[in-house]
């Protein structure tokens, strides 16, 4: 039986041990996953252990993210432009470094059968969430993605990092394009119970409002949304799902069905 973890401080909270486990059941894999919260100076050493114990990867959240990239040998064109790594793969030797997190998000979009091409995109924020998904988000050819933070600065040096003309950066009251197709919460105002700074005008019944956060009952930012008659709410959950089942398709090279994991997690958040 072949040995993951998930590795974050803290780590109580994380899903990602019963997403996997589902996982390997349904495609008859033989792993086990577990979760280990490392001490904030003590990632790398918990990785080398890991891979001492003939482990074969890892996910990995905050906070090490970003030092799961230094540990990598090499690394993928996303985690490249995401700055940040949450699948560690350790394939002869050498530790490979990549960033579902963004494939995760276009994959419950499309599963929700949003339009993204030609679709004019906001994404409110501009962290370290944020840099992982636009990457894929571009790959799905929009007509624009606009960055809106409260640091301008942040929105705009992201738009140099991607360098694509379909990007621009501004502040939350900058907004322009009052016609966005879908709006993002990437922000943290749903984790501190808030509702990003942004006009109520920019949402309307043609506007598809998503929150990378989930919660057993609506976010702030969706629960308005939802009273302004928003075209449909989605919560972050599927991304969850949608960017653990990436992950394991690196590992395991078979690609599992997504939609009877979420709608059983689903029912275990709700019961909880």
């Amino acid at each position: 039986m072949e040995k993951y973890l998930v590795f974050g401080n803290p780590i109580k909270q994380s899903r990602s041990p019963y997403i996997h486990t589902a996982f390997a059941k349904q495609t008859q894999q033989a792993i086990s996953y577990q979760a280990q919260q490392p001490e904030l100076d003590g990632f790398k050493a918990a990785v080398k252990t890991l891979i001492a114990e003939q482990g074969k990867g890892a996910n990995v959240t905050a906070p090490f993210k970003e030092q799961a990239m230094q540990l990598c040998d090499e690394l993928s064109e996303r985690a490249k432009h995401a700055a940040a790594v949450n699948t560690l793969s350790f394939i002869d030797g050498k530790i490979y470094g990549d960033n579902t997190d963004g494939l995760g998000l276009v994959q419950d979009l499309l599963r929700h059968n949003v339009v993204l091409k030609n679709a004019n995109i906001l994404i409110l924020g501009a962290g370290g969430a944020v840099k992982g998904v636009i990457l894929p988000l571009l790959e799905q050819q929009p007509a624009t993605l606009v960055i809106a933070n409260r640091t301008v600065s942040k929105a705009q040096a992201l738009c140099e990092q991607f360098g694509s003309d379909k990007m621009t950066g501004c502040g939350f009251d900058d907004i322009k394009n009052t016609t966005f197709d879908l709006i993002i919460n990437a922000t943290s105002a749903s984790l501190t119970g808030e509702q990003p700074p942004i006009s109520e005008q920019l949402i309307t019944e043609k506007t598809i409002c998503y929150d990378m956060v989930y919660r057993k009952e609506l976010t702030p930012f969706l629960h308005w949304a939802q009273e302004l008659k928003a075209k449909a709410v989605i919560d972050g959950l599927g991304m969850l799902v949608g960017q653990a089942a990436e992950s394991f398709n690196i590992w395991r090279g078979v690609m599992p069905e997504v939609e009877q994991v979420l709608n059983d997690l689903r029912v275990e958040i709700n019961n909880s």
